[in-house]
């Protein structure tokens, strides 16, 4: 068994959607970043390639490349899961997000991340946290960061 754990920070800005595992989360502001910024899927992708020894995000899918201009994060999790086998048996999420809540739409991220994963619901934990209107941006409601530890076979 191994251990993954991700981390993936954004800045929030208006004109962009707001993008979580692969659902979108109707907000004023979403992810500033050069793909569509899908701050859990960026750290979704850490994990496992760092269960993997494999390096981060970047290694793969570096921001100065234009091929991944606008890209989904979907697609970018659908490339990782590609380079090795991935023998998922849980995943533990943070988000911390001050607006909008997340509460409502917890339910949605997970089942669609059981789809993506092919893995139970059961075996996927999202928790939302705020900032309590504190630690600059994110307590502004202007950034948003994801955490991701999970266990591979």
């Amino acid at each position: 068994m191994r251990i993954g754990q991700g981390f993936d920070l954004h800045k929030l800005v208006e004109n962009r959607p707001l993008i979580l595992g692969g659902v979108i989360i109707p907000s004023n502001k979403g992810e500033e970043a050069h793909s569509d910024g899908d701050v859990l899927l960026h750290a979704l992708i850490d994990a496992l390639l760092g269960a993997k020894a494999l390096g981060d995000i970047g290694t793969y899918f570096p921001p100065s490349d234009d091929e991944y201009k606008n890209i989904s994060s979907v697609e970018l999790l659908r490339r990782t899961l590609q380079l090795a086998s991935f023998d998922i048996v849980n995943i533990d999420i943070n988000i911390i997000l001050q607006t909008p809540k997340l509460g409502p739409h917890i339910y949605d991220i997970r089942k669609n991340l059981s789809k993506l994963l092919n893995i139970s619901i059961d075996d996927i934990s999202v928790k939302a946290k705020t900032a309590e209107h504190i630690l600059g941006e994110l307590g502004r409601g202007d950034a948003i960061i994801a955490e991701v530890t999970l266990l591979i076979n």
